[in-house]
């Protein structure tokens, strides 16, 4: 009887065994997946975009390594519907974040931020075992129940908003860690903490969510950067931003997790004062080009075919599904998700995914673009703070101590876009592809074209909520 039972036994043991080699297995079959988001990073801000003096050498190796996308859009030319876009792959006005919430500001103090009913790609990934960490600005709400930690991460450390709003708190978790902060050593500090987490989870799958503070103003650079890249201060954060990328490239290397990582690269929104374009037209919290194009970068060894430039019109709302994809976890099924699955145009160069992308500000769609074609339905100006110059008094300015160089901090006499070009006004259509600065406005040519994008702009917007409409 006993041998019986040893036999039953051993039976069981060796399935168990065996059931836990093939779980181990497949866990460290499922592919990790590193997001950087930059802040407020140019089109033109990297020298593999065709920045003139800002070094990025390890991006430039990215980008040889993979695929680098030329007509990669954002939804909102600012910062926090932006982000709630990307990790949710719906637009703003269905994820409901389509302003900037600010512990300082005169509207959207508190009780503003991302719904508890919205399905983040943290939550998803978690819930499929996935260890999830977000380093750097959140921005999806201020409250605790907006907290990173209250939507699908494992652990945070950063600033919860932008690095402009007061009070500049970093917090570890759920807790206050440091004030005032010395935003000088963000970006570093924000690597160590991005590479210590890969470390402690090289053993089971991850997602690194890591959106930097830099470039968003004020612009501060450690001292191992600082008046190091002969181009300003704003070159010196470029050179740490591109240093970062480097070190997390090199730690997947040295784990030899290089070929299970998709590493994607990209920015927020267009640049601010002392940024780069790259000859588009407008800048950050404008509707042209150069407040919604934005630099994107997308790396997996054996999966991406390197040294790709990629024309595709596609946006920061296909990295949702994309990655789902990627991970084997089903879209969600229960709402709207606007994104594509843009795994095809990474690796084949498929055709758009897209019929169009729309583009807002406030509380209005502003843009439809179609190919090559862009409607532009509301006006939006080319520049910002016009008549401002070297002597404009940002009202967020840095106070000198959360920050070295206060007195390098860019000003409105360094516009980041061009700013000629025909009279903005109300239902300007640009060709792109003939014409990708928008300075000729042909919609008295193209009546077909504009009546086509205004039916696409009419279908989108019946699909705004009222409340959104109506806002005040």
């Amino acid at each position: 009887m006993k041998s019986a039972q040893r036999i039953v036994f051993s039976f069981v043991f060796v399935f168990f065994c065996v059931q836990q080699t093939l779980l181990a297995v497949e866990t460290k079959a499922k592919p990790n997946f590193i997001i950087i988001f930059a802040d407020d990073l140019g089109y033109g801000d990297l020298e593999c975009y065709g920045h003139p003096q800002f070094k990025t050498p390890h991006i430039n190796q990215m980008a040889a390594q993979g695929a680098r996308l030329t007509q990669f859009n954002v939804p909102v030319p600012y910062c926090a519907p932006s982000r709630a876009t990307l990790l949710t792959g719906r637009y703003p006005w269905r994820h409901g974040v389509w302003y900037n919430p600010a512990p300082d500001g005169k509207r959207f103090r508190s009780g503003v931020g991302i719904a508890e009913s919205e399905l983040l790609l943290s939550e998803l990934l978690k819930d499929n075992g996935y260890a999830t960490i977000c380093i750097g600005k959140w921005h999806l709400g201020h409250d605790p129940e907006y907290y990173p930690t209250r939507h699908g991460f494992d652990d945070y450390l950063g600033i919860l908003y932008s690095n402009d709003m007061r009070p500049v708190n970093l917090m570890q978790g759920e807790k206050l860690l440091e004030y005032p902060v010395i935003q000088a050593n963000l970006t570093k500090r924000y690597t160590e903490r991005a590479v210590k987490f890969i470390r402690e989870n090289q053993e089971r799958p991850f997602f690194l969510y890591l959106p930097h503070a830099m470039p968003h103003k004020p612009l501060a650079a450690s001292e191992a950067f600082y008046k190091k890249s002969g181009a300003g201060l704003y070159g010196d954060v470029i050179a740490e931003l591109d240093w970062s990328v480097g070190e997390i490239i090199k730690t997947l290397r040295e784990l030899k997790l290089d070929e299970n990582t998709l590493v994607i690269f990209a920015s927020d929104n267009g640049p601010w004062f002392g940024g780069n374009t790259a000859g588009l037209s407008g800048m950050k919290s404008t509707s042209w080009e150069g407040g919604l194009r934005v630099p994107m970068i997308a790396r997996w060894p054996g999966k991406i075919p390197p040294r790709q430039v990629i024309d595709t019109v596609c946006g920061s709302i296909d990295v949702f599904p994309t990655i789902l994809k990627q991970a084997g976890i089903p879209v969600p099924a229960d709402r709207v998700i606007d994104g594509k699955d843009l795994f095809p145009v990474l690796t084949e160069q498929a055709s758009a995914p897209h019929q169009a992308l729309y583009s807002m500000k406030g509380n209005s769609l502003f843009t439809v673009r179609s190919g090559p074609w862009k409607l532009h339905v509301k006006p939006s100006p080319r520049q910002v703070l016009a008549g401002k110059g070297k002597d404009w008094i940002d009202p967020r300015g840095p106070d000198g101590v959360t920050i070295i160089a206060p007195s390098e901090q860019a000003m409105p006499d360094q516009q980041p876009g061009v700013l000629t070009g025909d009279k903005p006004e109300a239902m300007m259509l640009f060709n792109l592809q003939k014409d990708p600065a928008e300075q000729h406005n042909v919609a008295s040519q193209h009546p077909e074209v504009v009546a086509r994008l205004m039916k696409l702009y009419h279908e989108m917007q019946a699909e705004v909520p009222a409340s959104i409409r109506t806002f005040k």
